[in-house]
């Protein structure tokens, strides 16, 4: 699969690094650690080129987090232009209106995103998914196996066969023992599909007391009980 030749690879075969931003629940900061994580990357060399991609359909966020509401793409004659951040939410009319696409055009929109931008040359490409591992039940072809996952992130998997090399993940919970049990869910994912995992995050594990500023936990269970 590595030396395929797709629309897909020919992108992003100029992208060092890909990033994929997962978390088992809605709801524990994900979409605010993948904007951190790709304005982190910007700032950490004078030479870093940083893309974040948002696949999230149905609920976009990324334009809003990064300042950009009001801004959008357009067609220009080698792809859709700007390079460097994009989501469906550049693409709607009205920031109010809803998504509401079967598993076929979701696909459709999540290969355009990954063969129809202009990307260029990156170090990092950092995309943010929807919440959630355990939808339904699909199949992914290329490994022969069945898991419960959702359409957006088998959609991303398979268009980016070609460039698995170049993939790694990070995996964002918060300390209760409902979204660290669907952690469980995002690690048996990554393994299932030899998806690299480059860390875990702990999101609102803990917040500061005035006026002593000493930090307490905001829950009794931490991502080490389930290592």
């Amino acid at each position: 699969m590595a030396s395929q030749d797709t629309p897909v690879s020919r992108r992003l075969r100029s992208v060092k690094h890909i990033i994929i931003v997962l978390s088992g629940k809605g709801g524990v900061g994900k979409s605010s650690v993948s904007a951190q994580l790709a304005l982190s990357l910007y700032a950490s060399s004078p030479t870093a080129r940083v893309g974040i991609l948002d696949v999230d359909l149905t609920g976009p966020s990324i334009p809003r987090m990064l300042g950009l509401d009001g801004h959008g793409v357009h067609q220009s004659t080698d792809g859709w232009v700007p390079v460097y951040a994009d989501a469906v939410g550049f693409l709607l009319k009205n920031k109010g209106d809803s998504v509401v696409w079967r598993g076929p055009k979701k696909n459709g929109m999540i290969r355009q995103f990954l063969s129809d931008v202009r990307w260029g040359e990156l170090d990092y490409l950092v995309i943010d998914t929807p919440p959630g591992m355990s939808r339904a039940i699909h199949s992914y072809p290329s490994l022969n196996l069945c898991l419960g996952t959702s359409d957006e992130h088998l959609s991303l998997l398979e268009h980016m066969a070609p460039v698995h090399s170049q993939l790694s993940s990070v995996i964002v919970t918060t300390p209760q023992a409902v979204a660290l049990m669907d952690v469980m869910k995002c690690l048996s994912f990554t393994r299932a599909v030899n998806l690299p995992v480059w860390g875990l995050i702990e999101n609102m594990s803990g917040y500061v007391c005035p006026p002593t500023f000493s930090r307490k936990p905001a829950s009794r269970h931490r991502v080490g009980d389930f290592a």
